[in-house]
């Protein structure tokens, strides 16, 4: 067999059709997709709003802090969420994924609703740390039973459609908390805590697939007396190994970009981007402010969906953010087969040099429309990666250590995330936030340093209004000219460039690597 083929064997198989491949999937795929989507929904729901809801001055509800304060808490938390997998991953493995997912799901509703019950910044942090341990145990659980009730004839189609049905989830989510935040903050995570319920019904469907093999395993183990090394001892050595520990690394930037889009661009479009662009442009679809008729059925539907503020003439920050989970939710069985016809690190490289540019667009000006296409592009980029990163690294994956390695590929969002979440905020902070800026200019106009402290946190903007006697359209165009906003993206896009030139050269390296070492007989 030559090297080319022996590398294919190993991570390229030939994938069934697009029809051959759906109908192959067999009943726990849907249920363990079907309990991604309901913890996605609810995960997005407080994760699409919370940099708003931190943002929003205390006398609306809000936490009052700074992005510096908020970007404390996303560090906190995506440390403890993709990190923790590291040590959780072959809990999986060794006592059951079904156990695991149960153990993650009561974690998760004890997140939500400190959440709710607490509307402080430690409150807020606390319920966060909660989620982040729910969901670093029950992402291996999840991703190893899919890897387990799937082949390598069906699997790029399955984790497409995997990642397709997930994003239902974080579709609606956004539109839940849109809805309920304009009641009440602490609605937003209640109605969390109750839909991740759900999962426990799924439960009582689900039947963990390889169990009799994984028991068989343990009784044979037992039986010969051998002693299992530690878990974390085994799970190190596998990182040892420069095809894992290398992707993972390299595909941490990816991870970078990723969170910077969820943590930073809603920021960035509650302050800099105009949507109402893109209200005028739906006409009669939406409900006039003004109008003397009541909204038609479709018009509320519409505006429903659209996430409208409460005046009916901007698309909020959540409403914008959703089209990449709309989009996913929609197209990505059909980015699933077409990247099924390419090499698995082809298709990453390409989803990822799509995703940065997306990034350089999404910043590129204020128009909603603009920011709109900036959001397709990202999202047609991550269709084309995200999902084949576990595919890529479940193929990798000996059989018996399916959630080990599911659980260290966390390292990559681990990393990715954990820098972004306090570097991306802290960036913010120095680069676009009008909070800071609009109190810097009503120093230079004259507002003493008493009055200007004795604002509340999220309120300068409007009192810079109110000083000047202008229009907020006037008063955001010309911070925007003084201070260039975008600059942002170029740092956040030059992460996604360098990103992309070690994924294409990674690409080229880890086929030889790979059969070099099965030529020699060494597993990989």
């Amino acid at each position: 067999m030559s090297e080319q083929e022996s590398s294919n064997n190993q991570l390229d198989v030939k994938q069934l059709g697009l029809v051959a491949a759906i109908i192959s999937l067999g009943y726990v795929f849907w249920v363990v997709g079907a309990m991604e989507m309901v913890e996605r929904l609810a995960f997005y729901g407080v994760r699409s709003v919370a940099t708003l809801y931190g943002k929003d001055p205390v006398s609306r509800g809000g936490l009052g802090i700074t992005p510096s304060e908020m970007g404390t808490i996303f560090f906190w938390w995506m440390l403890f969420q993709s990190w923790v997998p590291i040590f959780t991953g072959g809990l999986a493995d060794r006592y059951g994924y079904k156990q695991a997912i149960a153990l993650s799901t009561v974690l998760k509703i004890m997140g939500y609703l400190i959440m709710a019950a607490f509307s402080s910044y430690w409150g807020f942090f606390a319920g966060a740390i909660f989620l982040a341990m729910g969901t670093a145990i029950f992402k291996p659980g999840i991703q190893g039973t899919l890897v387990k009730c799937t082949n390598r004839q069906n699997s790029s189609m399955a984790w497409g459609i995997f990642y397709q049905t997930v994003n239902i989830g974080a579709f609606i989510g956004p539109l839940l908390a849109g809805y309920m935040r304009k009641m009440e903050w602490r609605y937003v995570f209640l109605a969390c805590a109750g839909i991740i319920c759900l999962n426990f019904l799924l439960l009582l469907t689900y039947r963990e697939p390889g169990i009799e093999e994984r028991k068989r395993r343990q009784a044979d183990r037992k039986a010969s007396g051998i002693k299992q090394r530690p878990m974390l001892q085994e799970t190190l050595i596998e990182l040892t190994k420069p095809h894992l520990a290398l992707f993972v690394g390299i595909f941490a930037g990816f991870y970078f970009m990723f969170y910077s889009l969820f943590d930073v661009l809603p920021n960035y479009i509650d302050d800099w981007v105009n949507t109402s662009d893109i209200v005028q442009s739906a006409g009669s679809l939406v409900h006039q402010p003004g109008s003397s008729e009541a909204p038609t059925l479709l018009q509320k539907i519409v505006g429903f969906v659209m996430v409208l503020d409460k005046t009916g003439t901007r698309v909020q920050a959540e409403g914008l953010m959703n089209v990449n989970a709309g989009m996913i939710m929609l197209t990505c069985f059909l980015f699933g087969y077409f990247s099924s016809r390419v090499r698995i690190t082809t298709s990453i490289w390409i989803g990822t040099a799509m995703a940065t540019m997306g990034l350089f667009i999404c910043g590129y000006s204020t128009m909603g429309w603009m920011c709109f296409f900036g959001i397709i592009c990202f999202s047609m980029g991550e269709m084309l990666s995200s999902p084949k990163f576990g595919e890529f690294v479940g193929n990798l994956a000996p059989e018996d250590k399916k959630g080990t390695y599911l659980g260290l590929c966390q390292l990559a969002p681990g990393i990715g995330a954990t820098i972004e979440g306090k570097l991306g905020l802290f960036l913010y902070g120095i680069y676009a936030s009008k909070e800071r800026f609009s109190r810097e200019l009503l120093a230079d106009r004259g507002m003493s340093a008493e009055a200007i402290t004795s604002i509340p946190e999220g309120e300068a903007f409007e009192k810079l209004v109110q000083f000047l006697g202008q229009t907020p359209e006037q008063v955001t165009a010309l911070l925007w000219d003084i201070h260039s906003p975008e600059k942002l993206w170029w740092i956040m896009g030059a992460v996604g460039i360098l990103t992309t030139v070690g994924l294409v050269w990674y690409g080229s390296w880890v086929y030889g690597y790979l059969a070099r070492r099965r030529a020699r007989g060494i597993e990989d």
